[in-house]
């Protein structure tokens, strides 16, 4: 078997609130509560599991998620109408914009416990194979 990522464990203030922004940004289902957790899987069938935890405890993280033009659109529109703040660089320094890095689109904003997320529609380093 090769190696994949199966799960990751998020810090959050609320389980529920940080899980339902993903999914509500991402186009994602939240799953069924699993003791302490919320689930949201993604399309390659990684689970983000949302803990609830004191927030003096939680250390802001990054998380970036590859995504479809079409689904770029919909997420974010979804954060502008939500009003959520967002960001074309990590360092948000370029407030109210996106980025074309690598020929594609990308947004960074945060979380509700204050974790980075980032929507790409290309891997970072990625460059169109010549046509012919």
């Amino acid at each position: 078997m090769s190696v994949q990522l199966n799960h990751t464990i998020i810090h959050s203030r609320d389980n529920r609130e940080s899980a339902e922004f993903l999914a509500r940004v991402l186009g994602l289902e939240v799953g069924t509560e699993w003791g302490p957790f919320i689930p949201v899987e993604t399309a390659n069938g990684v689970t983000l599991d949302f803990a609830t935890i004191p927030a003096e405890s939680i250390t802001p993280q990054h998380y970036a998620f590859l995504i479809s033009e079409a689904e770029f659109d919909a997420a974010f529109e979804q954060i502008r109408s939500a009003g959520v703040a967002y960001f074309a660089d990590p360092q948000q320094k370029r407030p109210n914009e996106i980025n074309h890095n690598d020929g594609g689109r990308g947004v960074y904003f945060l979380d509700p416990a204050g974790h980075a997320m980032e929507i790409i529609t290309r891997p970072y380093g990625y460059q169109e194979s010549p046509a012919g």
